[in-house]
């Protein structure tokens, strides 16, 4: 017959590595993570009963579902947008009136507000 030696008793594992593991984890994904409002869009509200006189030609942007454009009621390519509205506009400090179709996407707006704004417009305003 086989002999195998004396029987051990058995070790209980040690939950030291794992806790070890467990915390170099959450110090990671703390670190790796991002924190505060990054993409936070600044707003300001006009004060009750205070309004700009409207001067030039309409200036109304549509966004629509899927991101589609339109510029006064014409269809419009999202690239073309900034030069199209350059021949309306007299200066970056003119108005743009931004309006969201029942379809758009929240996402669709913000992206057609930012590509405004880089391309130097300062007056975006919005319109239920």
């Amino acid at each position: 017959m086989f002999s195998f030696g004396p029987p051990r008793r058995h070790r209980r594992a040690s939950l030291t590595p794992m806790i070890d593991v467990v915390f170099l984890l959450l110090v990671f994904f703390m670190l790796a993570s991002r924190f505060g409002t990054e993409g936070a869009l600044n707003l300001s509200l006009a004060a009750s009963g205070q309004g700009a006189e409207w001067s030039g030609p309409p200036r109304l942007v549509e966004i629509g579902a899927g991101g589609a454009l339109r510029l006064n009621g014409a269809p419009l390519a999202p690239g073309a947008l900034v030069g199209a509205l350059g021949a309306l506009m007299a200066g970056p400090s003119d108005a743009v009136v931004l309006r969201a179709d029942e379809g758009a996407a929240v996402q669709d707006l913000v992206a057609v507000a930012d590509a405004l704004r880089g391309a130097g417009l300062t007056q975006l305003l919005l319109v239920p």
